[in-house]
């Protein structure tokens, strides 16, 4: 049950937020566990009418401050400073409302015995089933603070590899959003009026301007039928999308789109070696380390074929072997993981890999962003002198029969 807080540090700052527990006790004692004075201490539910509490989309924790948590705790850990005294030192210093909340209930978790990757386990909000297992291979190894090392290592390289895939479509998108915006303003404001002087002249326009001027009564006569309608299969979309028949069928779509396509192949397969590598390195079984990285790979249809790969490898088939039956797995990455099984250095050629992919993607990026800016300007050029041109011809010959 969860329970609105208010209280104190015995430094006098005020300190306030929601503890999950079972009993009103358990939250006040949770409460003092750790140092604060409490004032006030009642059941969420009685006090935060439906208006007040967070809408879903922000009671999310970002990308961003999971990498920031990771570098800390692998900092903490390096300098040999116990777990417990590591989480309240963070605790201390989160802004997050709902990162904050979560990281104060896994502290009273590991305060009562609980070990750390089974209290991570039960916040999926910012912990996912790859990091909460890379930290019990690192409990039964004693390696945690080189285990959150490496995590904190992939996580900054999975945000850059990331943002750098969200940056490069920010230009188009702007682009193509404010070339939307000025044909509407054109076809509801400025070709109205176009038609009006046609009526008042008397003037026939030609053909493709009255393609034009259909187009644009169309719009403005029938416009909220067209939004209707663009409203309706967004949201059929959105529906079909969270069907396992939609899932696969988007993430189909995503790696055979031309250009685009082959940058989520890159993607994709970056985020496995890593992910394989960092497992790998952390000292998970191979099987349990494909699981988790079909999990985490973000597409389906990848996760689909990791995941049978791992039951072949449970079945006593080599990985090379398992993953050779699938095309969208490249030869080289098979032949890659053959050496590194043949030869027992299966880690590093895991982090060759994973640099490998990198350098690809980096390469796709440049070379759509290169494609991408020329491609827009030739297209949203002849669109919009093709509409200009519809409407300035009329009224230039207009002009010279006054």
């Amino acid at each position: 049950m969860e329970y609105n807080y208010q209280a104190r540090t015995p430094e006098g700052e005020k300190r306030d937020g929601i503890i999950d527990a079972i009993s009103q006790e358990a939250a006040l004692a949770s409460l003092q566990r750790r140092g604060l004075i409490v004032i006030n201490l009642e059941p969420a539910e009685a006090s935060t009418a439906w208006y007040q509490r967070p809408f879903s989309f922000f009671s999310e924790v970002s990308q961003k401050e999971i990498v920031i948590l990771s570098r800390q705790l692998a900092t903490l850990f390096e300098a040999k400073v116990p777990v417990v005294v590591a989480l309240r030192t963070l605790l201390s210093g989160i802004n997050s409302p709902i990162l904050q909340r979560e990281m104060a209930s896994l502290l009273d978790e590991v305060q009562g015995g609980m070990p750390l990757s089974q209290a991570m386990e039960r916040h999926p909000k910012v912990f996912s089933p790859f990091f909460f297992n890379m930290v019990r291979s690192a409990e039964e190894s004693g390696k945690l603070d080189e285990t959150f090392r490496y995590l904190a290592d992939y996580l900054e390289r999975s945000y850059e590899l990331t943002s750098k895939a969200k940056n490069a479509l920010i230009y188009p998108s702007f682009i193509l959003v404010a070339f939307f915006g000025v044909i509407i303003l054109m076809f509801t404001v400025i070709v109205p009026r176009l038609v009006t002087i046609f009526e008042e002249t008397g003037q026939t326009p030609p053909v493709y301007t009255k393609v034009i001027i259909l187009f644009s009564m169309f719009i403005v006569n029938y416009g909220y039928v067209l939004l209707g309608l663009l409203a309706a299969g967004v949201i059929a979309l959105l529906r079909f999308v969270r069907t396992e028949r939609g899932r696969f069928a988007l993430g189909r779509a995503q790696i055979s789109f031309p250009v685009i396509g082959e940058l989520y192949r890159k993607i994709y397969l970056a985020r496995f070696a890593d992910n394989f590598h960092t497992l790998i390195a952390g000292g998970i079984p191979a099987v349990r380390a494909l699981q988790i990285s079909g999990e985490v790979v973000g597409n389906v249809i990848y996760r689909s074929i990791i995941q049978e790969a791992a039951e072949a490898v449970r079945g006593g088939s080599t990985i090379a072997d398992a993953f050779s039956r699938y095309e969208e797995i490249p030869p080289l990455l098979q032949q890659m993981i053959r050496i590194g099984e043949e030869t027992g250095k299966l880690d590093q050629i895991l982090s060759s890999l994973t640099r490998f992919y990198r350098r690809e993607v980096d390469s796709v990026i440049e070379s759509l962003i290169s494609l991408i800016e020329p491609a827009l300007i030739i297209v949203l050029g002849l669109s919009v002198g093709i509409v200009v041109a519809a409407i300035l011809v009329p009224l230039y010959n207009i002009s010279g029969t006054i």
